[in-house]
């Protein structure tokens, strides 16, 4: 089993965005002990689409499915940590005419809203 598929193994077990460092914590017990061995992994599963990295908390989560040209958007909760992935079409569009309006190109558009989930409310 490659270093990627055992990350998102892990990243796919847990309720919440993980840290390179946290997941270097959690997989130290079976051998994998460097840093740049999780990036690298990070990295590769980023360039595959399966994980997304939400660049506020520093970590990474994976990503909810197949969503080709369409941006992400994340709710991160404050008090409880949650994060949820949603997709919305029309955002999308919207942010694909401004950018042709404007001329700037995004990299690798993701939206992260910080607030309150239903629970925390």
């Amino acid at each position: 089993m490659s270093n990627a598929s055992i990350v998102l193994d892990l990243l796919k077990k847990k309720d919440k965005p993980l840290t390179a460092y946290e997941i270097l914590e959690e997989l130290t017990p079976i051998g994998i002990t460097a840093p740049t061995t999780i990036y690298r992994a990070l990295d590769k599963l980023v360039s595959k689409g399966l994980i997304h990295k939400i660049g506020s908390l520093n970590a990474w989560t994976v990503c909810c499915g197949p969503h080709k040209n369409i941006i992400p958007i994340f709710e991160i909760c404050k008090t409880c940590g949650n994060v949820t992935e949603h997709l919305d079409k029309n955002l999308t569009k919207n942010i694909n005419i401004l950018s042709r309006r404007t001329g700037f190109m995004a990299d690798d558009p993701i939206f992260e809203i910080h607030g309150q989930c239903q629970q925390c409310n």
